[in-house]
């Protein structure tokens, strides 16, 4: 089975327990995730099936999108409602306080890995040293966040939620941790749900106990969604007959001779469809040989 399920993971699952609940439902032992999700954290989780796995390494860097909730007032060593408390306060942060410093975890940001976190260091998980009470150096990462909006705020209980757009790597938790530093009271995030990843959103995703539901009654093949579906940001080029079978065997195809290829840039990844219409893989523009070459099939499993 090849294509992309959309799955609303539940609290308390690692994105890995999902995969292999999904191994067994779909019996599909070729399977992998587009990122994982904190055991804590909810929401959509793209998993790859069959052929789609090898979409991995092609993946767009899409902006994902969560709502995360938090409590001024209050850290942790996780940075989150889950670890060790580390200290406390009596916060008594206004709307307008709070409003006044987001703008500065808007656009470019730089952001430093918390301890308890999947990173390496010389080899060795953060996670696992944080376990063993260690805390290391890290070096600051670059991110991206394209919003970052106050949906919801409570003066009297010190808590509310926001909504976040950001680019691959970026960490919420850290994002509540500094924004309760900068207020000189703290913050620790108290849930996290992801509303769209890599184009799909909630709408677009099932839950686990709908698809132990629909599995025995051999439904859930009809929630997987086509591989093509996860590139629906390139353009698409469908070929001829002799074209098709050229790029089945690996040669490149004449830019010229794609009249549907317009303006194209040098390195610039298509869509290719058969003359059947059936989805063959990615296609890469070089402009130097003026040709289309074979950048990843995704027709068969190889």
């Amino acid at each position: 089975m090849n294509g992309i399920l959309i799955i609303d993971k539940p609290q308390d699952f690692t994105s890995f327990d999902v995969i292999a609940i999904v191994r067994g439902c779909m019996h599909e032992r070729k399977t992998g995730h587009t990122g994982t999700l904190d055991p804590m954290a909810t929401g959509v989780l793209p998993i790859l099936l069959g052929s789609a796995t090898k979409a991995q390494e092609l993946l767009p860097d899409t902006d994902k999108e969560y709502i995360a909730e938090f409590r001024l007032g209050m850290t942790t060593d996780t940075l989150d409602i889950t670890g060790k408390t580390l200290s406390t306060s009596d916060a008594e942060v206004t709307r307008e306080q709070l409003e006044e410093v987001l703008p500065k975890f808007r656009g470019d940001i730089m952001q430093k890995p918390p301890m308890y976190s999947a990173v390496y260091k010389d080899g060795v998980r953060l996670y696992e040293l944080a376990r063993k009470g260690i805390e290391v150096e890290r070096e600051e990462r670059p991110a991206n966040v394209s919003l970052l909006e106050l949906t919801h705020f409570d003066e009297a209980a010190q808590s509310g939620s926001l909504k976040i757009s950001c680019s691959k790597g970026t960490y919420i938790r850290v994002i509540c941790d500094d924004i309760g530093r900068l207020l000189g009271c703290g913050c620790v995030m108290t849930s996290l749900r992801r509303t769209r990843a890599c184009g799909y959103t909630l709408d677009d995703a099932v839950t686990l106990a709908k698809l132990r539901e629909l599995a025995p009654l051999g439904q859930a093949e009809a929630l997987v969604k086509p591989v093509d579906s996860i590139f629906a940001h390139l353009r698409s080029v469908r070929i001829s007959e002799k074209q098709t079978v050229r790029f089945r065997n690996g040669a490149s195809l004449m830019l010229s001779r794609l009249s549907s290829i317009k303006n194209a840039e040098d390195g610039e990844l298509f869509r290719v469809y058969g003359n059947d219409g059936v989805f063959l893989g990615l296609g890469m523009a070089e402009l130097e040989k003026q040709s289309l070459t074979v950048r990843k099939r995704f027709d068969q499993f190889n």
